[in-house]
């Protein structure tokens, strides 16, 4: 009677209940290292004297992404078209991993960077943002007198 009441691996179960629980909060709250997951995905480090963004965005126009930085707040916005195929009505996809649309990725940025001081490439599907420090900001080295 109790088999039928619970799942048969309860401690599987809980897991997976906190996975998606965690799942649901790491995507609330942007950080220095971004949303917990999405498109494009995103490769977030700094130097001593810059901030580096990465975003892998193979087939998308330049043109077609947007990139503002307002109070710290880093957004890259854009839109990849959907893949051409046959469309003649009688091909069924099984299985499409693709992603087609709008996306919109959010990063926070430490308090020390320099809003002028802002430089976006795209080269072979990656666009690299690059945010410099502020120049007070930087280590320096004082000479003892």
């Amino acid at each position: 009677m109790y088999r039928s009441l619970f799942p048969r691996d309860l401690f599987a179960e809980v897991d997976r209940l906190q996975r998606e629980l965690q799942q649901s909060f790491d995507t609330v709250s942007p950080s220095i290292r971004g949303f917990a997951r999405g498109y494009p995905a995103l490769n977030v480090g700094h130097t001593p004297t810059s901030v580096e963004v990465y975003a892998f965005v193979p087939g998308i126009d330049p043109a077609r992404v947007e990139v503002h930085l307002d109070r710290g707040v880093l957004t890259l916005e854009g839109q990849r078209e959907p893949a051409t195929g046959p469309d003649d009505g009688k091909t069924t996809a099984h299985l499409a991993e693709r992603f087609d649309g709008h996306f919109r990725r959010v990063v926070s940025l430490p308090d020390d960077i320099d809003p002028e001081a802002v430089r976006a490439d795209y080269r072979d599907g990656v666009l690299h943002v690059s945010v410099q420090r502020r120049q007070s900001a930087q280590p320096r080295r004082i000479e003892v007198q």
